[in-house]
């Protein structure tokens, strides 16, 4: 009996062939250039106020650097472009993973860039808490969107801040507003904590939600649902209309349940599909109505000038942290008080204060 042949695998190559490149090296050469050049914090400012996509880019970059030498140069370009910035509405989108808020966010960005918006999407990716990568691959999801003209999205890694929100996102709105952005969408991670932050930053928050997902009861928290403006129950198509109407009717039961906002203004509910596009409209006419009632109330400004003060505080306590574990009088030390404390020789309260005197002994 023949033995047989062995099969190749399609992707093999034959021999004597040679695949052509895929990358132009004169292009790639000009794009490592260009990336090594360094370019002034009046060039990126003019570039950014001029509707310079690459500046816009590049000043981002530029802001969620953590190289210290890099800091006073992106103040210089947040402060340029600060007197061009808050003439955006800003909007918080969150849930929590699975609950489709790529698809709905594309479905969203595509009805306001058709109704005139310039919008704006920073996508906060969670970082590895072992590799500390990101996929970053937030413009892959939304495909549409990315070509678009009138959007820009930028996914950033959430790092080591609170809940997954971006270090400098607070920053990157004010370029986005100073290129000329008038919404700006922030995506959180969706995973528990980063609400807080988000909230922090943002004019109005929108809970997305899935029917059939479990107890309904997971769904009413005090913390996230005090925070919501408006809860959106997604994925209202097919099999899942009736489930999500019915989700729709306890969600606005538990909202009775809470106190009057601040704002004066009643958080709704509505039910939407992002891929067939029905309810996106409305979402939009919510917030609208939202938009009118702070501004006639005055509760819009007053807001944003809390969450600047907020910024201010929370800038301080960021700056202080990292100047105690760059120390060079600190970082010998926390090390050897770091195996202290492994091996039950100190406990981490008397480790921690001496960590501390001995910081304030030399930057007093």
């Amino acid at each position: 009996m023949d033995q047989e042949k062995p099969k190749s695998s399609a992707l093999s190559e034959k021999s004597g062939v040679e695949q052509p490149e895929i990358v132009s090296k004169i292009a790639a050469g000009h794009i490592v250039a260009l990336r090594n050049k360094n370019v002034a914090a009046a060039d990126l400012i003019s570039g950014i106020l001029s509707g310079n996509i690459t500046a816009l880019s590049r000043a981002i970059t530029l802001v969620e650097s953590t190289n210290p030498e890099h800091l006073a140069k992106a103040n210089e370009v947040i402060n340029g472009c600060l007197p061009h910035a808050n003439q955006s509405i800003r909007i918080g989108i969150t849930g929590v993973p699975g609950v489709g808020k790529s698809t709905f966010i594309e479905a969203f960005g595509k009805h306001l860039t058709g109704i005139g918006k310039k919008v704006a999407v920073l996508a906060v990716d969670p970082s590895s808490t072992i590799s500390h990568g990101s996929i970053l691959g937030d413009k892959t999801r939304m495909e549409e969107l990315v070509k678009d003209q009138n959007a820009f999205i930028r996914p950033s890694p959430s790092g080591e801040t609170l809940g997954g929100v971006a270090r400098k996102t607070r920053e990157t709105i004010t370029l986005c507003e100073a290129f000329g952005f008038d919404t700006i969408v922030i995506e959180t991670v969706g995973v528990g904590q980063s609400e807080t932050a988000v909230h922090s930053m943002v004019d109005f928050f929108l809970l997305l939600k899935i029917s059939g997902a479990g107890d309904e009861l997971q769904g009413i928290k005090r913390g996230i649902m005090e925070m919501a403006d408006a809860i959106v129950i997604n994925k209202a198509d097919g099999d899942n209309i009736k489930k999500a109407r019915l989700a729709k009717t306890e969600f606005n039961r538990a909202l009775h349940l809470f106190p009057a906002k601040k704002s004066g203004w009643t958080p709704k509910v509505s039910t939407c599909s992002a891929i067939t596009k029905d309810g996106i409209d409305e979402v939009w006419e919510m917030i609208s109505e939202f938009l009118e009632l702070t501004k006639s109330n005055h509760y819009f400004g007053e807001k944003r000038r809390e969450q600047n003060q907020y910024w201010m505080l929370e800038t301080i306590d960021e700056r202080l942290k990292n100047h105690f574990y760059n120390d060079k009088n600190t970082i010998a030390l926390l090390e050897q008080n770091k195996k202290a404390v492994q091996n039950n020789e100190i406990s981490p309260f008397a480790a921690a204060q001496i960590l501390l005197e001995n910081y304030f002994k030399f930057n007093h």
